[in-house]
Formats: C-alpha cells, structure tokens, sequence
C-alpha cells in the first residue's frame, strides 16, 4: 500500500484545502483555488461573466485590497456581520508581482519557535547539561542510576502521548481556568496544550541518548558485567533508535504509513526489549559476579516501576479498541461523510482504522452534542486509506472508543471566538460552532453543498444562524477570498478573544502570519516537528 502524506490524516498534521494548485501554473480563464497572498486577487479574463447574488449568509468579496484596519475601524454590533444581498462585483487579477510583501523575520521566527519546540530545547537541555555534568564525575546520580534516567524520559515521552492522561489535562483546564482568568493565562495554558509533544519528542530523544550512555558504560566496565546484559543493551539501543528516527518529521510528514507501522511495532518490540534488559541488569551484581534471582531486589530498583508505568500507559488505549457499525455517505468522489452511534463533546478527535492494530488515523469529530444520536467524520480523499472509504465504502470499521481532545477542545476557556477552517478541516471545527453559540464559523471551500453533500448542510443550517457564519464557496464566489480581511472582521466585529485555524501548510502560515502580524491570538494547525 502507498504511503499517505501524514498531513491529510492527522489533525496535527493539517488538512489539505481542495483543488490546490501550484502558483506557478499560468491563470487565464478559470480562477484560481491555490491559497495566495490577500493582495491578489482572482483573474477572470472573460467580460462576458454573469454576476450572481451571493449566500445570505456569506460576506461579499472585497473589490480590492485595502489600508490595514485598525481595531477601532470596526463596530461591535451583534449580529456582526449583517447578512446583505449584494451582487458580485467583477474580480480582476494584477499581476503576480504585487504579491502582499512578506512578514518581517520576527514575526516569522516567534511563529517557527512555537511552544512545542521550546518544550523540546527545555527538556533536551535539561538532559545534556545531566550528561555532561555526569560524564564528568560532577552529579553522581545519573552514573549510579542510568537506567533510571532512560526510563524516566522515555515514562514522561509515553505519558504525554497517553489519551486519557491528555484528556484529563483538558478536563482540569477547562474546568478550572474557563472565563475567569486573565486572557493571556487562558492563551498560555492553549499554547501548553496543544504543544505537548514538545515534551514527547524532548523526552523521547533524551531517553536514547541515556541509553546509548549506559550502553557505553556497561562497555567500559564490561570485565564486570555479563555478557547477555551488554548483549541486550545493545538490542535495545538498535530497536529504539529505529523507533525514534521513523518519527523524524520527513519521514513523519511524507512517508506516514512507514512511520505507523515502524514507530508502533518497533516501539513495541523496543518495550520488551526494555524489560528483559532492566530485568537482566537489576539480578545481575557487579561486584560479585553472580546473579540474584530475588524478585524483591528488583521491585526496589526505580527502572522496574518506569517500565511498569510504560507499559499500563502503552496498553490503556488498546484497550478500547472495537469494530463498530458504521454508515458512509458519498456526496461527491472527493468525500466520504462517516456517521456512528452517539453524540460527542466538541473538540474531540477520532482514530480508525481498516484493521484492529494497523495504520490509525485520526479525524475531527462533529457533533451536535453529547446527548446527540451520531456523530460524523468527514474523510477527504487524498491517501489510499480514504480513497477506499469512496471507493469501497465499509459497513463496520475498527476505532478507539477513547477519543482525544485538539486545541478546539479548550474553545471552553473563552468567552467569544472564531473558527476558521478550509476545505475538509471543516470536519475539526465545526463541532465548536454547533455546540457553543458564542463561537463565529468562517469556512472556505469549493463547490460546498455539493461536495460535501445535505447531512453537513444541514448540520449547519440547523444549529448555526446566518449572524455568526460566512461559509465563502470559491468556486460559487469565482475564488478565493482575502482571508485576513474575513477573520479580521469576523474578529473585531464579533468581539472575539481567539482564532482558531485548520487548513493546509500554505493556507495555515499565511493565516497565522497575518494574525500575528495584526496582533490577533490565534492557534493554527500543528504539524509535529
């Protein structure tokens, strides 16, 4: 089976938007659906053009680029943005040279060194500085207690990544810090959130790198240590370490079903590598030379009971594991709509599967409610997986019943905010707007109603009015719209705190640039480095 690009799948890798084109394609008569920058516009090379009268519920594009607003320039009126029926004003293109200039360097760096991969230089500097300063004789502890250090970072590493430890971290944020306190702590504490596995790659690379350096010590004084210890430390080094580079961000990100099965099975085989090895090096004493099969004096070792927590936190999901009945809906070759028993709380993500352990992927969950009758998963066919769900639509399929939460699950914490999300991300956001009237829904994509068909319609007709949505069809529209201009308006008029993002790599970095650079809280779509 092909790979598929891990950002289709994931949430944390993004959501491709439809019909992407490459800019350096000629545009002459059919507009462009690619994301470029709010300063250029859609060609429409034909005068013979009809207008058509816009969706009540969306905002007409604009005519051209205009002036940055301030935040005074824009009226806190409910509804925010009047639905008007306006004709369509005739689109032009300039040439491409008048792309927008690019954002300074300083926004761009804020944006690359995000919170993720200031949890990583923490955690990784925490560890080197150990190292070192164990290398060099100065902190005897990591000497004495190596396998400690291994498993310890290599616990936190799987703890992190755990559902329900997750799941319960949004619980106690959600349920303690909503509303009430300072905006920048409710931010903060979204940015800690959704950048967790800041501290699951940190942790997980330290733990290697402990473990390379007990290897080589054991090495060292190996005329006092037994040969199957070094043996299997060796072994558990090469399974780690594959496990480790399969989750390197190329491979990650452009090899997904690579990085599925090596990073789960070799993180498996790595597992009981583990515990054989700790096993081994705890009944084994050094200074005498002879084994010690008492099973207290490794229940004493702090090793045992990291590799006890590994392991609890490694099975808890598959646990959950069950084939369950499930209805696809096909509106268009493009998507498949999944609809399953019982209602969900908004921002929860679920995985799925063909099979009961092989290639998961994840998907935004919508729903109307806990106390709903299904839930849905809209799957854009981009990889083989979801191109069979069109192609040979299945009647049971294998998923975890305990679902993880995304960054929209902490859309609890403030008061008012808008979700802007492009082509299939609808799928992650659109279950904050039908759950909780104080979120505003902008969505781009084309061709809506007819690809994605009258049971998402009708989701949306149904729960959301028209004053708190602007559902922008590009193909209807002729193309794409200034987008910073959307979310700005829809930020100010509608008095928001927080912008939260899901779109493709492209549409995500021009969108949050744009709102750091206007200075607007936004959370974008996270693809894990």
């Amino acid at each position: 089976m092909a790979s598929s690009p891990s950002h289709v799948h994931d949430p944390e890798q993004g959501v491709p938007s439809q019909e992407l084109y490459p800019l350096s394609l000629p545009i002459q008569v059919a507009p462009s659906t690619s994301w470029v920058s709010y300063t250029e516009t859609v060609n429409s090379a034909s005068s013979t053009s009809t207008t058509s009268e816009p969706a009540p519920y969306a905002i007409p594009p604009p005519a051209a680029a205009a002036p940055k607003p301030k935040a005074s320039d824009y009226r806190k009126t409910l509804p925010p943005i009047p639905a008007a029926a306006e004709s369509k004003p005739q689109l032009s293109a300039p040439p491409r040279k008048k792309l927008a200039k690019p954002v300074s360097r300083w926004i761009r760096w804020q944006l690359w060194f995000n919170t993720y991969r200031k949890f990583f230089t923490i955690v990784m500097s925490f560890n080197v500085t150990a190292l070192i300063l164990a290398i060099a004789g100065v902190w005897d502890y990591p000497r004495r207690y190596s396998g400690a250090m291994v498993l310890g970072n290599l616990y936190t590493a799987i703890l992190i990544r755990n559902e329900l430890f997750g799941r319960f971290l949004y619980l106690v944020v959600n349920t303690c810090f909503a509303k009430w306190t300072p905006l920048g702590f409710r931010l903060a504490l979204t940015s800690t959130l959704q950048h967790l596995g800041g501290i699951h790659s940190g942790c997980a690379t330290s733990g290697f790198i402990w473990l390379i350096y007990r290897v080589v010590v054991i090495l060292i004084n190996h005329a006092h240590n037994h040969d199957s210890v070094l043996a299997m430390g060796v072994i558990t080094n090469v399974i780690v370490g594959i496990s480790v580079a399969s989750a390197f961000p190329w491979v990650r990100n452009t090899h997904h079903n690579i990085f599925e099965r090596h990073h789960r099975f070799m993180g498996w085989l790595g597992l009981i590598a583990t515990w054989i090895f700790v096993i081994l090096g705890d009944s084994y004493d050094p200074s005498t030379g002879t084994w010690n099969p008492d099973g207290l004096r490794i229940l004493r070792q702090q090793d045992f009971w990291f590799a006890l927590g590994m392991t609890i936190f490694v099975l808890i999901p598959w646990f959950t594991i069950r084939e369950v009945k499930v209805d696809v809906e096909i509106p268009s070759p493009k998507v498949a709509i999944l609809r399953f028993r019982r209602g969900m709380q908004q921002g929860l993500l679920a995985r799925i599967s063909r099979s009961s352990i092989m290639e998961y992927h994840a998907f935004g969950i919508i729903s109307e409610g806990k106390h709903a009758d299904y839930h849905y998963l809209i799957c854009g066919v981009q990889g083989d997986f979801t191109r069979s769900l069109v192609e040979n639509p299945p009647t049971r399929i294998w998923t975890r019943e305990l679902k993880f939460a995304g960054v929209s699950n902490t859309s609890t914490l403030y008061k008012r905010g808008i979700r802007v999300c492009t082509g299939t991300g609808l799928g992650a956001a659109l279950s904050t707007c039908l759950q909780n009237p104080n979120w505003y829904l902008v969505w781009i994509g084309s061709d809506q109603e007819k690809t994605f068909g009258p049971t998402i319609q009708g989701l949306i007709k149904r729960n959301i009015g028209p004053e708190r949505m602007t559902l922008w069809d590009s193909k209807e529209r002729g193309g794409r719209p200034d987008v910073m201009k959307l979310i700005k308006e829809a930020y100010y008029t509608w008095g928001a705190e927080v912008v939260l993002i899901t779109s493709n790599w492209q549409g995500n970095k021009e969108m949050m640039e744009g709102c750091k650079e206007a200075g607007i809280p936004a959370f974008g779509t996270l693809w894990d480095f």
